[in-house]
C-alpha cells in the first residue's frame, strides 16, 4: 500500500511567506495547496478536502478565526493552525480555547513548522481509519462532511456482523455503498453477490436465491445452488428489497433466523454463513402499512440503517465526481482532458438532479461525448441535463407502471371478470388477486354497470 500524502492548506494575504511556507511542506511530502485570503480557502476548502489547514490570523476580510468557525461548520474533524504576529498572541491563545490546535508566531521558523505539522497530523481525531487506509472506500467519490460522516458510519458497521439496509433515493449509489462495507469486512475476502429483486421476473427469483434441484419443475435439467449458497462466507447484496414478492419475504424471513436454506424441490436444508445487506429506494414504512412488506422481515433487516443523502444534499461532491467521471470517460490517448467551464460548473450546482449521482455521470457523458473543444462550455450542459431528464424510468417503476396499466387495460376489456382476465394472463385465480392487491384495482369498479 502506498505512503498516504496528506493534504494541507496553506492561508496568507503575503504572497512571499506563502511560497516559502509551501516550498517547506512540499519539501517535507505534503500536498499543499494555497489560497490569499479567507474567502479563497473557503472556496477551496470542499475542493481541496485537506487533513489539516494553516491560515494567517489578520488577514483583510475573513480572518484567521472567522475562517476556523467557517471550517468547524463544514468539518470538524480538520485541525486548524493560525499564524500570528507577537502582538496578537493573546487572541491565538483565546482560538486555541475554542478550538483551533495550535498557533505559531512570525517569522516562523522552518522546523517549527514540519513539527508541529506532523503534530497536528498524527493528534488528530480527523485522521481516522478512513484516511489511513482508503482502499474499502475507493468506489466511493466523496468528501462533503455528509458523506464522510456517512463513511464513518459505515466503517464502523462493516467490522460487525449486524444485517444492514442501505436505504436513498434511485442514483445515489447503494451498491457501491454494500461494496464498500464488504470490503471493509473480515469477509472481503470471500464472494459478494449483489441481486436486483426486480430484474430477475418472480417466478424464477426463488429458484435464483435459494437453488433447486433437477426435475422439481420444468426446465430444471440440473442441480443449481442459487446465489445463497455461491455467497456462502461472504456478502449477498439484495437490491431494491422493498420490490421482493411476499412469499419470497416469508422464505427470507426464515433464511435469517434459521441460517440454512431449502431448495426448491429439495426436502434437505442446507447451512449457509451469509451476511445479508439490503437496499431500497422505496418507503418501507408505508410498504408495511400497505401490506406489501413483512413487518418482520423489515426488523430483521433493519438491524443498522444507512441512508445515503441525496446528491443535492452534497452539492460540494460534484466537482469531485466530474473530475472522476471525466477521468473514467477519457481514452487512453487523450492528450489533454476535458473541463468544465466556470459557467458550466455553476449550471451543474443549480441544476435538480432527480437522478442524483447516476443522473450526473450521464449528463458528464453526454457533454464529453458531443464537445468539439477541451473546454465544455455551458449551453452544451444545459442541453444535456435537458436530455438526460427525458430518459426512461428505472426498470422497477418502467415495470410497475407497465404492469398497473396491462391489468387495467385488461380489467376494462373484461369486465371486470377475474376468471376471464385471470385466463387471458395466464395466471391461477389466486395469483391474479394479489397482482390486483398489490396495485390496488379493485375488479368490481370494472363492471358495466359499476358507475350506475
Amino acid at each position: 500500500m502506498s505512503k498516504q500524502v496528506y493534504r494541507v492548506l496553506l492561508v496568507d494575504d503575503e504572497a512571499d511567506l506563502l511560497s516559502l511556507w509551501k516550498l517547506r511542506l512540499e519539501g517535507n511530502g505534503y500536498q499543499v495547496s494555497t489560497a490569499l485570503s479567507g474567502e479563497e480557502a473557503l472556496a477551496k476548502f470542499s475542493m481541496v478536502n485537506p487533513h489539516l489547514v494553516i491560515t494567517d490570523l489578520r488577514m483583510p476580510g475573513i480572518d484567521g478565526v472567522a475562517l476556523f468557525e467557517a471550517i468547524r461548520k463544514k468539518n470538524k474533524a480538520v485541525p486548524v493552525i493560525i499564524i500570528t504576529a507577537h502582538g496578537s498572541i493573546s487572541e491565538a491563545v483565546d482560538a486555541t480555547r475554542h478550538g483551533v490546535f495550535s498557533f505559531l508566531t512570525k517569522p516562523i521558523d522552518g522546523k517549527e513548522l514540519i513539527r508541529e505539522t506532523e503534530k497536528a497530523l498524527r493528534l488528530s481525531s480527523g485522521l481516522s481509519a478512513v484516511d489511513s487506509d482508503e482502499d474499502w472506500r475507493s468506489d466511493i467519490v466523496a468528501k462533503s462532511a455528509a458523506m464522510e460522516e456517512l463513511l464513518s458510519r459505515t466503517k464502523l458497521v462493516a467490522e460487525t456482523e449486524a444485517t444492514v439496509l442501505i436505504r436513498g433515493e434511485s442514483g445515489t449509489g447503494k451498491e457501491l455503498l454494500a461494496i464498500a462495507i464488504h470490503k471493509a469486512s473480515s469477509r472481503s475476502d470471500k464472494p459478494f453477490i449483489p441481486v436486483n429483486c426486480t430484474a430477475i421476473p418472480e417466478s424464477l427469483l426463488e429458484s435464483e436465491l435459494f437453488g433447486h434441484v433437477k426435475g422439481s419443475f420444468t426446465g430444471a435439467s440440473r442441480n443449481y445452488a442459487g446465489l445463497f449458497q455461491s455467497a456462502d462466507g461472504g456478502t449477498l447484496f439484495l437490491d431494491e428489497i422493498g420490490d421482493m414478492p411476499l412469499h419470497l419475504q416469508v422464505k427470507l424471513l426464515r433464511v435469517l433466523q434459521e441460517r440454512q436454506i431449502r431448495p426448491v424441490g429439495s426436502s434437505t436444508p442446507v447451512p449457509v454463513d451469509v451476511r445479508i445487506i439490503s437496499a431500497t429506494h422505496r418507503d418501507l414504512e408505508e410498504a408495511i402499512k400497505s401490506k406489501q412488506f413483512r413487518e418482520d422481515l423489515f426488523y430483521r433487516l433493519n438491524v443498522v440503517s444507512l441512508v445515503l443523502p441525496p446528491l443535492n444534499e452534497r452539492k460540494e461532491d460534484i466537482p469531485l465526481l466530474v473530475e472522476y467521471f471525466i477521468a473514467t470517460l477519457s481514452r487512453s490517448d487523450d492528450k489533454l482532458q476535458k473541463k468544465f467551464t466556470p459557467e458550466a460548473m455553476q449550471a451543474l450546482f443549480d441544476a435538480a438532479w432527480p437522478g442524483n449521482v447516476r443522473q450526473l455521470y450521464n449528463v458528464v457523458e453526454h457533454a464529453v461525448a458531443l464537445s468539439t473543444s477541451s473546454l465544455i462550455a455551458e449551453d452544451l450542459l444545459h442541453d444535456a441535463i435537458k436530455q438526460d431528464q427525458k430518459k426512461i424510468p428505472p426498470l422497477a417503476e418502467a415495470r410497475r407502471q407497465f404492469e398497473q396499466q396491462y391489468l387495467i387495460q385488461l380489467l376494462q376489456t373484461t369486465q371486470g371478470n377475474v376468471t376471464w382476465a385471470a385466463r387471458v394472463a395466464h395466471r391461477n385465480r389466486t395469483d391474479f388477486y394479489k397482482l390486483l392487491s398489490r396495485h390496488h384495482l379493485v375488479p368490481a369498479s370494472f363492471k358495466k354497470d359499476a358507475g350506475k
